[in-house]
């Protein structure tokens, strides 16, 4: 016991609960008395650190007392002294655990073989969580099935185990088939084993899997061309395995790749047993044959069949059964913490944030708790301070690096790879939710921004700018450095003509799960009343979705910029799109966009993957445009121009009208277009001056849609290139305007080539939001 108390710490956050506000203690308990996440492991998923599942049926149902401890303790150090971080699964007094710490391991593991210690599939959890709830004191070693559920509830991607359940032999006529596999079927968990037990029927087990539609394939392990799937104690089953990996890497790739698309299925790496403690294929079927008979004669089945069956196996086998069982298990761990590092290298790499809780699980991540809470001081509701505009987004200090090479004009454009460049670099405040904020303020609307910083000098610094720019920081978070928590930065490094070559962004502080909570976003609502939201796809999917629900239980209307390709995506992530039940208007959550050409792919792709472009509520609403055939393409290209048609913008914004109905695509030097669904009774439909821009209408009564507007606004002015200082915080500076003009009522295509021209003042200012944005106010004020 002492081996395992010193391979773990526990954090204790005893006596710091009556500290938290009074909406994130209510939020928090009634979860809490079913679910928990240590706050190691919630700090790993937070920071994007590999973290491995294991699972506890192993140790409640397979290895005696204390024999167990020992090897908990072995597995969780496996996994660290390999890179990764251990959460180990399991039930306490009906209570899930995820990442045990050394205390409640021996706690569980010492009740093994005990009638009050179950295990745990997922048929059980909710009954041995309502008995936990009625105070019986239920304990639970979690199955594969268990553990699945609960790792995939936390957010955590990998599990290595021993071996998985499957269909048993027989099995076509008793269907006596493992949970094991059809949990495969619909929880996307990666699951690293050394195949299912080898007593089964392992070609229906992975003909069953591939029903399922779970990816199956085996490490070669230094083997070349096919290999078997592996039996459990022996490397060879007799059965090709359906695809081969060749080492952690390909692995992490193949995790990776499938969580970017819309499948809710997990995968099986198989590991097959080291070769020094396998059995020979030949001499396990001969004991397995063996026991299978006797466990016929005896009639053991159901529960207590292979507890029966492993237990004759280790008798038949001299205890070998023993030594390729615990070789096998800490080979699986091992690997699967190297493929958790790895894919942790490709999240990092494609600037991914890490996931870190399904969007459909109820899963809130303790807060991490001011330091300077005074317990003197009552939970009392914050004032209302109702604003027009309330942004939620990034704040962020940006570093700006410009190439300006040696005078010499065959120089290039772009600074040279793999070496050191001249630059001319400047710092400043930023951040995409900072920028629309300060432009929509100097643009003359009342505006707070809710965000997030660390306690660290580069927050303190920005907390005192955003101050300086006459906004309030009241609803800006700050998070203590000891949590983990780093301010946002951004590094963008620019050509000769101060275009962006690349940039990097560190905004892991806008996936931290003290940002889960949702009534912290619900009483952000409710003291701002804001007419409009801005939220920017820096947030990770489940706190956009989030943010995007409060906002709209608000009734206020929503604007969503959408930052990058990579990020522009989140839009139509599972986890938003559980905010609505068809997301087609006037169930729509978002009504305008302000992507660029590359954005809008993204963002159109994504519609199209989640399958968004096939529902019914869609399809009518297209269907009541009447836009099709070659009449409607000459009208798109005598609106939008032949060259933005070749590229599918026009239509790509169509088809994302019914979800977002009002859309700037953003088009660099070409301008932009603006396109927007139209209600019946829009005036627009009517009138003389827009006609040349009515691409479509709907006649009939029956319908709220009336038709689609769009425009083509090139730049007002056209901006030498000797005058370009900086292009960060255009589409920013362009947003916020937007967004200002239109919550003083100003119609969306009058209010966009002011915003135009603000744009170009922040194209010769050195800032990422020119001041001189203050001068347009006029403008925005006119009558309409």
């Amino acid at each position: 016991m002492t081996v395992l108390a010193g391979a773990l710490t526990r954090r204790s956050i005893s006596g710091r609960w009556s500290k938290l506000p009074v909406s994130w203690r209510r939020s928090l308990s009634g979860r809490d008395k079913l679910f928990r996440v240590s706050e190691e492991v919630q700090d790993a998923l937070a920071t994007g650190k590999p973290v491995v599942a294991l699972e506890t049926t192993i140790y409640t149902h397979g290895f005696p007392y204390p024999d167990n401890v020992a090897l908990a303790s072995h597995l969780e150090s496996l996994v660290r002294v390999n890179g990764g971080v251990p959460a180990t699964i399991g039930i306490l007094n009906g209570r899930a655990i995820v990442g045990m710490d050394p205390e409640e391991i021996i706690q569980l593991v010492s009740t093994a073989g005990s009638e009050n210690t179950w295990k745990v599939s997922r048929r059980d959890l909710g009954f041995i969580g309502g008995m936990g709830l009625r105070g019986q004191k239920v304990h639970g070693g979690t199955t594969v099935a268990g553990t699945m559920i609960l790792a995939h509830l936390a957010g955590i991607k990998i599990f290595a185990t021993g071996g998985l359940g499957g269909v048993h032999r027989g099995g076509q006529n008793s269907l006596d088939i493992s949970a094991d596999l059809t949990e495969l079927g619909r929880t996307p968990v990666a699951v690293i084993s050394s195949g299912c037990k080898s007593f089964l029927d392992i070609p229906r087990t992975l003909e069953y899997l591939e029903t399922q539609g779970v990816g199956v394939g085996t490490f070669a392990d230094g083997r070349t061309g096919h290999v078997d799937f592996p039996a459990f104690f022996s490397r060879d089953s007799g059965v090709r395995s359906p695809k081969v990996i060749l080492d952690e890497a390909d692995a992490a790739a193949v995790i990776y790749a499938q969580s970017h698309f819309p499948i809710h299925s997990g995968l099986v790496l198989a590991n097959p047993v080291p070769e020094h403690s396998a059995i020979p294929k030949d001499e396990m079927d001969t004991i397995i044959v063996q026991a299978l008979a006797e466990a016929d004669e005896k009639g053991i089945g159901g529960s207590a069949n292979t507890p029966y069956i492993l237990k004759r196996i280790r008798e038949l086998s001299n205890g070998a059964s023993v030594k390729a069982n615990t070789a096998l298990i800490e080979g699986n761990v091992i690997r699967g913490t190297k493929v958790a590092v790895e894919l942790e290298k490709l999240e990092r790499r494609d600037g991914a944030v890490p996931k870190r809780g399904d969007s459909n699980t109820t899963t809130i991540a303790k807060p991490v708790i001011p330091k300077d809470i005074d317990e003197s001081i009552p939970d009392i509701k914050p004032a209302s301070h109702p604003v027009e505009i309330l942004v939620a987004g990034s704040l962020a200090s940006d570093t700006i690096c410009d190439y300006q090479p040696f005078e010499d004009a065959s120089s290039p454009i772009s600074p040279a790879w793999h070496t050191s460049n001249p630059s001319s670099v400047s710092q400043a405040a930023g951040g995409v939710g900072r920028n629309v904020a300060v432009a929509a303020h100097l643009a003359g609307a009342n505006v707070a921004l809710a965000s997030v910083v660390a306690d660290d000098l580069a927050g303190s610094s920005l907390l005192d700018h955003v101050q300086k720019t006459g906004l309030s920081t009241t609803s800006i978070l700050r998070l203590p450095v000891d949590s983990g928590a780093r301010t946002a930065q951004y590094i963008a490094v620019n050509d000769r003509n101060k275009d962006l070559v690349v940039a990097m962004a560190d905004m892991s502080i806008l996936s931290r799960p003290e940002l889960e909570d949702p009534a912290y976003w619900t009483e952000k609502m409710e003291q701002s009343r804001p007419k409009w939201v801005v939220v920017d796809a820096n947030w990770s999917p489940a706190i956009l979705s989030l943010i995007l629900s409060a906002a709209r239980a608000q009734q206020a209307r929503i604007a969503f910029e959408p930052v990058s390709t990579a990020k522009a995506t989140g839009l139509f992530d599972k986890s938003v799109l559980a905010i609505s039940s068809t997301m087609v208007v006037p169930d729509h959550v978002v009504n305008l966009a302000s992507p660029n050409s590359l954005e809008l792919t993204a963002i159109y792709n994504a519609a199209r993957n989640a399958m968004m472009l096939e529902s019914e509520q869609w399809w009518t609403v297209i269907d009541s445009l009447g836009l099709s055939g070659a009449s409607s393409r000459d009208r798109l290209a005598s609106v939008a121009g032949h060259d933005l048609i070749e590229e599918g913008i026009p239509q790509k914004c169509i088809q994302l009208l019914p979800f977002i109905p009002n859309l700037v695509t953003k088009l660099g030097y070409k301008g932009c277009l603006v396109v927007s669904l139209l209600r019946r009774t829009d005036a627009k439909l009517t009138s003389p001056e827009h006609a040349p821009y009515i691409i479509s209408r709907n006649l009939s009564h029956n319908s709220e849609v009336g038709g689609v507007y769009m425009r083509r606004m090139p730049p007002s002015v056209e901006v030498d290139q000797a005058e370009i200082v900086s292009v960060n915080g255009i589409g920013d500076t362009m947003l916020g305007v937007i967004v200002a003009g239109l919550v003083k009522g100003r119609a969306l295509e009058d209010v966009v080539s002011v915003a135009q021209d603000a744009a170009v003042l922040t194209l010769k200012s050195a800032e990422a939001v020119s001041p001189e944005v203050r001068s347009i106010q006029t403008r925005l004020c006119l009558d309409k």
